[in-house]
């Protein structure tokens, strides 16, 4: 598995998990419709999601960016091997005309 592979799936476990958290506080506002907790017991424990929810969307976001930079660098590597590969093929041919001109 290669590193951008492994990213996208960091990216998409990171995402479920936001997910859990909005799902946990829908939950929690409807405990509070059914009374079984106060309205300040919501706010409480909605402000710590939101700050986990907020945590793991940063972590998100570095990832995306390291994915785009990765994404770059090969795409790099894979232009300078293409043009040492062509640079091989042009002094191949060089050698070849000079030993026709020779004979």
């Amino acid at each position: 598995m290669g590193f951008l592979e492994r990213l996208a799936k960091n990216i998409a476990k990171l995402e479920k998990r936001i997910e859990k958290e909005e799902e946990k506080i829908a939950h929690l506002e409807e405990k509070l419709a059914s009374k079984k907790i106060t309205k300040a017991k919501l706010n409480i424990e909605r402000r710590r999601i939101h700050d986990r929810i907020k945590a793991i969307r940063a972590r998100v976001q570095t990832l995306r960016g390291i994915a785009v930079k990765e994404k770059q660098h090969q795409d790099e590597r894979a232009e300078e091997k293409k043009k040492k590969e062509e640079e091989k093929i042009k002094k191949k041919k060089k050698k070849k005309s000079e030993r026709e001109e020779e004979e």
